[in-house]
């Protein structure tokens, strides 16, 4: 191999070296751009879709009305002097699943007392919750949700979400989250023993 073609073989690996540099800075310097433009989009969907939240703890309970799944209506109102346990759950959610029939439980339990479970899907559609329904045999009402419900009731961005409701309409406790059943079941007895 004679010197000059040496020097270009040189001169090609120090251009493709070069090259190789700058496409891979430009890569970076869009990929820092692509990042930041991600970030940005996504605090933009955050800030117009998660308004702050506000805790309802002892305040009253939004009022609402809607129809369960057979039709009848439930109305928040008309359980007045009954504890209200107030979940928002949908099919598709595992400790939804966990959390149900024990509420059912306690209806059954509790109920007597002055309990009343109402269920919140939020779930797309009514098919998968009838089904459900009917699979756990749930003996209270069920309704359908939306995203005008969940923000009355402070943003549901996860689930479950589970409010309780004293006799007056007050809203003494948010549960967030796959919770403690039992310490759920004691804080319902609390309200229930209050006259």
């Amino acid at each position: 191999m004679n010197e000059a073609s040496r020097q270009g073989g040189l001169a090609k690996k120090a251009m493709t070296a070069n090259s190789l540099r700058k496409v891979w800075r430009l890569a970076m310097e869009n990929k820092a751009r692509a990042a930041l433009l991600l970030v940005l989009v996504l605090a933009a969907g955050c800030l117009h879709a998660a308004p702050a939240q506000v805790s309802l703890v002892h305040k009253h309970a939004p009022l609402f009305a809607r129809k369960d799944l057979s039709g009848k209506p439930v109305a928040l109102r008309a359980y007045r002097g009954k504890v209200v346990l107030l979940n928002f759950w949908a099919t598709w959610c595992g400790p939804c699943l966990v959390e149900l029939p024990r509420f059912a439980a306690w209806q059954k339990q509790y109920g007597p007392d002055g309990l009343q479970v109402i269920a919140v899907s939020m779930d797309d559609g009514p098919s998968p919750v009838r089904a459900l329904v009917r699979k756990l045999e749930l003996d209270f009402p069920v309704v359908m949700g939306d995203e005008k419900l969940g923000l009355k009731y402070g943003g549901v961005l996860g689930l479950p979400v589970t409010y309780l409701i004293d006799r007056n309409g007050t809203v003494r406790a948010r549960i967030e989250g796959a919770s403690d059943l039992n310490v759920m079941e004691s804080k319902i007895r609390k309200l229930l023993a209050q006259r």
